[in-house]
């Protein structure tokens, strides 16, 4: 038991401290099953907190590759909730992008740096009898690349000369070179597309995986090959640079204009057509990850509660086995607040404890998942202070009752009380 002394203003906090650690450091397992509410909340909200600001950089980083000034025309794009009915009106409703379109939008446009077209489809690719089978084939300009930010390792990208003559030159990405190439130089090789030979240029530099899948099982061929190959009627996507960000907004209205010029909508036709850009992603994300986020904060809240209802009545418990050193104290002049402060803080050192704890669970689960798996985890500085401070305050709010129930007791009756 502490000494029976006068609480004093500038002492009291850091009394009240070392009170709550020397409770949970003497009874160790009561403490665990005390705090464990607190701690399954901590951990429930760090991991979730952890897992969206890292799936949050992961979007921004890796799936979205068109950059803050960049947007893409479709056919169709999908945004919000699913609508099979309003899917299927728009299958039927939105014709395939056309490279007379490309041509038109390209001519007429003042607002854009860039403008590339590609196409793709998944193909057959061989090497001196070696087949790898459903590596994506994509047919570009010679913009693309750049547009794209694919950045040449070895040699170099297709050539706009080598698109106008409908060239057999190819870029492969690094899963094709370590298939093929791993000990030779690929620059001058030939490789099989479905059968029929390209001379491999370049190799780009390695983009890694979203979300376990590999980015660089691709060969891009000139948009004329490809068209030579597999048609022209379908597949076609359009990707476009603004001038600069500011600009964005007003590129997509243009070539939103005209392309509704050259398709001859009216005024009150919907769009026939769809236009993404990176933030239609980072949008999407948003939105999916809102409802992840409200889910955790039930949970939390469901194992916050519990926590700070069990802290209660561990502090009751507390001020029954205290009430003649309350007594003591009060006897030597502590007055009500020093012993209601002294409950308080008790209280919201032990709840932040168990907040700490959490968190440490918490960034040792991200550490485990971010080195075993592709999902990234990222841990933000304020998810932590967030996590121990709401704690802290969890403490607070369930250990009024019984800070006021000590504070409200008569010294007398306490002194009477054995110890």
């Amino acid at each position: 038991m502490p000494s029976a002394r006068k609480l004093r203003p500038s002492a009291s906090f850091w009394e009240a401290a070392r009170i709550a650690l020397d409770s949970l450091r003497k009874s160790k397992l009561r403490s665990f099953l005390t705090l464990l509410g607190i701690i399954l909340a901590t951990t429930t909200l760090i991991a979730v907190t952890a897992l969206i600001h890292g799936m949050n950089l992961y979007i921004a980083d890796k799936v979205s590759n068109m950059g803050a000034d960049g947007f893409r025309i479709v056919r169709m794009a999908w945004f919000g909730p699913w609508d099979p009915k309003k899917f299927l009106e728009m299958s039927k409703r939105n014709p395939e992008i056309k490279r007379e379109e490309y041509d038109f939008i390209r001519d007429n446009t003042t607002l854009l740096r860039g403008l590339g077209m590609m196409a793709s489809q998944r193909a057959r690719v061989s090497f001196h009898g070696d087949s790898m089978e459903g590596v994506s084939i994509q047919g570009i300009t010679a913009n693309i690349p750049a547009i794209n930010n694919v950045q040449e390792a070895i040699g170099r990208t297709i050539s706009e000369s080598e698109v106008q003559r409908h060239a057999n030159v190819a870029f492969i990405g690094n899963d094709i070179r370590s298939r093929y190439f791993l000990d030779r130089d690929p620059i001058g090789k030939m490789i099989q597309v479905n059968g029929v030979p390209f001379e491999v240029v370049g190799v780009a530099k390695e983009l890694g995986s979203v979300f376990g899948q590999s980015q660089d099982n691709f060969v891009m061929i000139p948009i004329e090959s490809y068209f030579k190959m597999f048609g022209s009627r379908q597949g076609i996507r359009l990707i476009a640079k603004a001038l600069d960000q500011q600009h964005l907004n007003e590129a997509e209205d243009e070539v939103r204009m005209l392309l509704r010029a050259f398709r001859h909508l009216r005024p009150n036709q919907d769009d026939t057509f769809s236009i993404i850009s990176s933030d239609s992603f980072v949008s999407l994300w948003e939105r999916l990850t809102a409802a992840i986020a409200a889910t955790a904060v039930g949970i939390v809240s469901v194992f916050m509660i519990v926590g700070g209802i069990v802290i209660m009545n561990i502090m009751l418990a507390a001020v029954t086995e205290r009430t003649h050193e309350i007594g003591i104290r009060k006897s030597l002049g502590a007055r009500r607040a020093d012993i209601l402060r002294q409950f308080l803080v008790e209280s919201a050192t032990l709840a932040a404890t168990g907040g700490l704890i959490g968190v440490l669970i918490a960034w040792f689960l991200a550490a485990i998942v971010r080195s075993a798996t592709s999902v990234p985890m990222a841990l933000p500085i304020t998810s932590i202070v967030i996590g121990v401070g709401l704690s802290a305050i969890v403490g607070l709010f369930f250990g009024i009752y019984p800070a006021r129930q000590a504070s409200k007791l008569d010294p007398i009756e306490a002194l009477r009380e054995e110890r």
